[in-house]
């Protein structure tokens, strides 16, 4: 396969993104074909290059590195513009060929009636194409740009509405992203001093020659650089933009904390620390240590403001907040068992929050009700929508046979296996399922079994294209809690340094 294929799906999105602003004159329906046909093409490409590159060996660490690396940009000596596919890069991207599609559906009639449709389609698409960028990097300089470029396209979807409070919000989410970048540009200007070029190497890319007489700098650097890219995954205490966020439409709420952004920083720190620095140069240290506790305290802080929050996408909000530092407490672990639970519930919530997302994305749109509260007796009115957000519910609370609790088993395995501060975190984990069962179920509650005399709104299930992504996802749940063999076989070749 040529390498240079693979930037064919990076930037088709991207190019149709601005072919939607310059198709402005057409009609809505057609505009509406010409963007589902880019991103299911995209898809499609994706799929297709991660199936052939799988049945011919071509994501093995043991194959040629140059031959499947596409040089897009030399700069100096070993520093690149590159873009490589690995068993790291085949999830995230696996991840987001399959969930973008059914999220542009959803768009269709969540924005029917709303204004600047054109722009907000054209950086939809675009994010696309940028968000694949950082799955296939294969450097940290690569990584660091669309990382960077992310942040950029993803702004004027916050600054939608052109409300105050849009404004606020893209204010304050350009604010974190580009602090956060900055931290992150120490780690990358360290790595290419003490890491060949940042090349993306599985076990660490570190010069250990060099980097022995430093290493006491280095994890200063490390520490750094996992708060720098953590802030798109929202760790405390740099989590304020994503409840923020919440004032962006729910397509894009969905995706922000779903899949595009959030899912980045979290795929960004297991690039630094396994593919980096290394596992076996940061564990046992000081600098473990302290970014194990700020997950732990990240993930009990975010559940108990989920349950304090009435705002039905921001109880949402703080509970990604909470999700996506389980990712990043099992990459803190330093382990193989460790970075496949991570791997594990980065792809499975994923399916969860974006489903639980388009649920309160269609009650709200179809009732224009905002507030937890305000859904007593909503799933009388709404029953497969909420249907739909109680699987989601159940699978966010860990319940078996759903996809949520094979995650967080093997999240308990690796604290368990870990030890020492690991059982902090591990009873952090069961603080937090308990909490989860208080602020998801409790709004299960309210929509089917409202108090006598509550007021039941008019509303009704929405159309087939925000319902059928919901049934999917239900279906995925389902299929990744009863079938979840081969997607953590596949993560622990990834952990094992097969992939």
């Amino acid at each position: 396969m040529p390498t240079g294929l693979l930037m064919i799906p990076i930037l088709l999105p991207i190019f149709g993104g601005i072919g939607m602003i310059i198709l402005k004159q057409h009609t809505q329906r057609w505009k509406n074909v010409y963007m589902l046909t880019i991103t299911c093409l995209t898809s499609a490409m994706i799929i297709g290059i991660l199936l052939w590159g799988m049945c011919h060996g071509l994501f093995l660490t043991s194959a040629d590195a140059a031959s499947t690396t596409f040089v897009a940009l030399r700069f100096t000596g070993s520093l690149n513009f590159a873009f490589r596919i690995d068993g790291l890069g085949v999830v995230f991207s696996g991840l987001i060929a399959s969930l973008w599609p059914l999220a542009v559906l959803y768009s269709f009639e969540y924005m029917e009636h709303e204004e600047r449709r054109d722009t907000f389609n054209a950086f939809y698409m675009a994010t696309y194409g940028v968000t694949l960028g950082i799955a296939w990097a294969a450097n940290l300089l690569t990584m660091y740009l669309f990382f960077e470029l992310l942040t950029l396209v993803t702004t004027p979807l916050v600054l939608h509405e052109l409300t105050h409070e849009a404004n606020t919000a893209a204010k304050k989410y350009l604010a974190y992203c580009i602090g956060g970048a900055a931290f992150g540009f120490i780690s990358l200007v360290f790595m290419i001093m003490y890491g060949n070029g940042a090349v993306f190497r599985y076990g660490g890319a570190l010069d250990m020659t060099q980097a022995a007489a430093s290493q006491e700098l280095l994890l200063w650097v490390y520490v750094l650089g996992f708060f720098g890219f953590g802030v798109k995954a929202a760790i405390f205490p740099f989590h304020g933009w994503l409840p923020s966020a919440t004032v962006a439409p729910t397509p894009v709420t969905a995706l922000l904390h779903a899949v595009a952004v959030v899912k980045a920083g979290a795929f960004s720190v297991i690039r630094l620390t396994y593919y980096c620095f290394g596992a076996d140069f940061l564990r046992g240290t000081w600098a473990q240590k302290v970014v194990m506790s700020a997950t732990i305290i990240t993930i009990v802080f975010a559940s108990s403001m989920a349950v304090r929050q009435q705002h039905f996408k921001k109880r949402l909000a703080y509970s990604t907040i909470s999700n996506l530092s389980y990712i990043l407490f099992g990459v803190t672990m330093m382990s193989p068992l460790g970075l496949v639970a991570a791997l594990t519930h980065l792809v499975f919530h994923a399916v969860m929050k974006i489903c639980s997302f388009f649920c309160a994305g269609a009650a709200m749109h179809r009732s224009g009700k905002t507030y937890v509260y305000e859904m007593e007796g909503m799933g009388r009115k709404m029953p497969k929508t909420f249907a739909c957000f109680t699987v989601a519910s159940f699978a966010l609370v860990g319940t078996p046979p759903l996809c949520g609790f094979i995650s967080k088993w093997n999240l308990g395995r690796g604290a368990l296996e870990m030890g020492g501060l690991a059982y902090v975190g591990l009873a952090a984990l069961f603080l937090s399922a308990l909490l989860v069962a208080v602020y998801m179920l409790s709004i299960v509650t309210k929509a089917f079994f409202p108090k006598d005399g509550a007021i039941q709104y008019e509303s009704s299930d929405p159309g087939i294209c925000m319902m059928l992504p919901l049934f999917l996802f239900v279906v995925l749940m389902i299929i990744m809690g009863v079938h979840s063999a081969p997607f953590v076989h596949f993560f622990e070749q990834i952990a094992a340094g097969v992939l």
